[in-house]
């Protein structure tokens, strides 16, 4: 067991680094094509760090032992990343307003409200429609293949929409604006070639470290003895879900709260739409007990999420709770349903 410790804190390191990398590339990117906080953190750095656990239930769909595993891991996989989203990381969002208040000379969250209540808007009705059609009989396949046309044309329409809206935030001050300089830039001179470099730099490392952990958390989890679907729905979304984490954590230590709340609204968005519509293409979908409760608590998060865009002037740290405990409700019924069966 201790070398799979080792083994996962070596992999975190990368992980964090990476995330590191990634954001300063990723500021570069957006600052040098103009685009506004919104469409450089909920489409650049959402689809982006969304690609490590991306490629979670795709490797289980296509190149799974059983067919129950398919199932379990790839279903499980895809409706935990929007879950483990809505709940624990805008629980640490709150968590590092608070660490980092000092840094950030305020008290309150101030991302841009527009984008904010885009993303959750397209996010409800995306993974709301992706989870009712679940409990359509399997035979109903051509209602279930227009569902799954209907979340990918959702998601495209999400970021034209977003990229719509960029030109008008720039004028209102939402530009991308880089931190610190590219860091390859250091060593060479700075274009959009050396920034793209970086970036696809940063996303290898990336997508090494998240890999690592998982399999390094699948270890852990065999000695263990966990449940495969209890695996799928929390230990790798957030083995999978961490540079979306640190990614955001560092911007909102950086008062970028707009760049670190579109990195988790965006992927949500993302992760919602397109990668719940490969797997009604793909697997027979349909949800256990287990997932049909981790989907309800997402929906609940979610509209949490929805109602603080709406209605919260002032969002604070402690609004974040309710996420936290949605996440640790969902954890106890897991562990709770495993040691029953």
């Amino acid at each position: 067991m201790g070398y799979e410790i080792l083994s996962l804190l070596f992999f975190l390191v990368v992980i964090i680094a990476a995330s590191e990398i990634f954001t300063n590339a990723i500021e570069a990117l957006g600052a040098k094509l103009k685009f506004s906080e919104g469409v450089t953190g909920s489409i650049f750095a959402a689809v982006g760090t969304a690609l490590p656990e991306t490629m979670v239930p795709l490797v289980a769909i296509f190149g799974g032992n059983t067919a129950a595993a398919t199932e379990e891991v790839g279903v499980g996989a895809i409706l935990g990343a929007p879950f483990m989203l809505s709940t624990l990381a805008m629980f640490l969002i709150g968590w590092a307003m608070w660490q980092f208040k000092g840094l950030r000379k305020k008290d309150t969250l101030e991302p841009e409200r527009t984008g904010f209540r885009r993303d959750i808007e397209f996010f409800l009705f995306a993974f709301t429609l992706s989870f009712l059609v679940a409990f359509t009989p399997y035979e109903y396949r051509l209602v279930r293949m227009f569902v799954a046309s209907v979340l990918v044309l959702t998601y495209f329409y999400y970021v034209m929409e977003t990229i719509k809206a960029s030109a008008a935030l720039v004028k209102d001050g939402h530009a991308t604006e880089n931190s610190n300089s590219l860091y390859l830039g250091l060593i060479f001179k700075e274009h959009m070639g050396i920034v793209v470099l970086q970036l696809l730099i940063a996303l290898g490392l990336i997508i090494v470290g998240a890999k690592g952990f998982v399999h390094g958390v699948e270890a852990l989890a065999d000695i263990l003895k966990m449940p495969v679907i209890a695996l799928s729905l929390l230990i790798i979304p957030i083995a999978t879900e961490l540079p979306e984490k640190v990614n955001s954590i560092l911007w909102i230590r950086k008062g970028k709260d707009t760049m670190a709340i579109g990195n988790i609204t965006g992927a949500m968005v993302f992760q919602g739409s397109l990668l719940p519509a490969i797997g009604i293409f793909l697997t027979p979908w349909t949800i256990n007990l287990t997932v049909m409760t981790s989907g309800i608590i997402t929906i609940l998060a979610g509209v949490w999420l929805y109602i603080i865009s709406l209605r919260v002037k002032k969002i604070t740290a402690p609004l974040m709770i309710v996420n936290g405990i949605l996440y640790l409700t969902f954890v106890s019924i897991v562990i709770y349903m495993s040691l029953s069966a």
